[in-house]
């Protein structure tokens, strides 16, 4: 458990996270936990890869949505209500709903975090 599982996460914890979910971080992802995680005015919060807080802990999420039939390729970063959306190693983000899959996806975090998180679509 950390101090604080909001702050900015090291490089060694990425990486710790990284290893821990046997899944290699996107760079636009690492950028977005570097940044604070930030998803402006939008409605959900996105998951923490530091412990303690249970009900964000990306190892949790991923454990509930990959028990769900979420791929393995692909890592769920925010839950909402059994809704995911999840982002694969080469970095498309797609919305996976709590029925499975769906065809919401966007090309590139960047793509997803700007209709997603700035223009609230």
């Amino acid at each position: 458990m950390t101090d604080n599982p909001f702050r900015i996460p090291t490089d060694a914890e990425i990486a710790d996270a990284e290893s821990r979910l046997n899944f290699r971080f996107p760079d636009e992802y690492i950028r977005f936990l570097k940044g604070g995680s930030d998803v402006a005015n939008a409605a959900f919060e996105p998951a923490v890869i530091l412990g303690g807080c249970s009900h964000l802990d990306i190892f949790e999420i991923t454990e509930a949505a990959w028990a769900q039939g979420v791929p393995r390729d692909w890592l769920p970063f925010i839950e909402d209500n059994s809704d995911y959306f999840c982002i694969s190693q080469a970095g498309v983000v797609r919305y996976w709903s709590h029925n499975g899959s769906t065809d919401e996806s966007w090309p590139t975090f960047a793509a997803w975090f700007e209709q997603v998180c700035i223009a609230l679509e």
